[in-house]
């Protein structure tokens, strides 16, 4: 019992997990209808829902940054790709003649979609071939691509009507929220991708040691442009899920500072941002955290203006449970538990 007890305390998950547990014991007290869920017209409805809702596109973004920080990498401009993909999407479906129509919809997230693979590719190049470190890589898209979208924009908020753009931020799908579909189906890519085949292996060899993984053979160039790309995949859906909820294209404020909240989520979710071994699952977690988090302040009723601080209190105490001095310390009562519990049977 004692051993279980120790690897479950062990385990990357554990102190996330109880940081949403206690989330949630907030919540309930604030709130005793926290967990209830209701069923209007055929779609779920509830806090719990809100959650996965409104985090899923921190989640997705989330997502594709795991495996960015897995190979040593870091994407600071997945805020400017989301922003870059709403404002294309939003600008064509207000050019076209019918912009509800399924078709003419379905170009402009396709055209969305490709630019952000263009746009990801482009931070693939100045790291793997140019050798730019990838923080100072993808700052510079970061700062560029805010100025793009509102050139996109021409520097107004874009509002279209469109009932199937909207379906992608408000929709449900069999009662839940197509949001929540998204975020599901980006983590399933990324995990049957990752674990199903050596691609996972070979970002975590990449991440550990780039020069050890390129001298036994292993392709980083090509690997490195797969996961910014797949990371600008991530952020070009979180940025259409955001723009269809609002119906608006707002380049200076849709997905403002999502990129810190996707590698907070990262970061609790158990995975070094030195690189190597990666935890999808504890990703998920971790965004389950901050958006809980946020719910947390709505609901207590914090004012919102110290919300970011609240925020960063939470994680810095995850973060702080989950440090090497901490492991350490663990580590020596169950060896001390460990220990005991010999002594006490030497003495049976």
């Amino acid at each position: 019992m004692t051993a279980l007890l120790a690897r479950i305390v062990a385990s990357r998950l554990f102190w996330p997990l109880v940081m949403l547990a206690v989330l949630f014991v907030i919540n309930v007290l604030a709130f005793p209808g926290f967990f209830s869920i209701t069923v209007r017209d055929g779609n779920l409805y509830g806090s719990l829902i809100d959650i996965l809702r409104n985090g899923a596109p921190m989640m997705i973004v989330a997502i594709g940054m795991t495996l960015v920080i897995a190979t040593r990498g870091i994407d600071l401009s997945v805020g400017a790709v989301a922003a870059i993909a709403g404002s294309v999407a939003c600008s064509i479906l207000l050019g076209a003649p019918d912009p509800a129509d399924p078709g003419t919809v379905a170009i402009a997230i396709l055209t969305a979609v490709l630019i952000a693979l263009v746009l990801g590719a482009w931070n693939g190049f100045l790291v793997a071939v140019v050798g730019i470190q990838p923080i100072i890589a993808t700052l510079i898209l970061m700062t560029a691509g805010r100025g793009a979208a509102m050139l996109i924009t021409e520097g107004q908020i874009l509002t279209v009507n469109s009932a199937p753009f909207k379906v992608l931020g408000a929709g449900f799908i069999w009662g839940v929220p197509v949001a929540i579909y998204l975020a599901a189906g980006a983590f399933l890519v990324a995990a049957l991708f990752t674990r199903r085949t050596a691609l996972g292996m070979l970002i975590e060899a990449v991440g550990i040691n780039p020069e050890a993984s390129r001298q036994a053979g292993v392709r980083a160039r090509g690997l490195l442009f797969l996961v910014y790309i797949f990371a600008a995949l991530c952020a070009a859906v979180g940025g259409l899920i955001l723009t269809a909820n609002t119906m608006a294209a707002d380049a200076n404020n849709v997905a403002l500072f999502i990129e810190l909240d996707a590698i907070l989520a990262v970061v609790i979710g158990g995975t070094s941002l030195a690189g190597g071994r990666y935890s999808l699952v504890g990703t998920v977690v971790g965004a389950l955290v901050i958006q809980t988090l946020v719910t947390t302040v709505y609901t207590v009723g914090i004012p919102p203006i110290i919300t970011m601080v609240f925020k960063a209190v939470v994680v810095t105490l995850v973060c702080l449970l989950q440090s090497p001095t901490t492991n350490d310390a663990l580590a020596a009562f169950r060896r001390r538990l460990a220990l005991r519990a010999g002594k006490e049977a030497v003495s049976v």
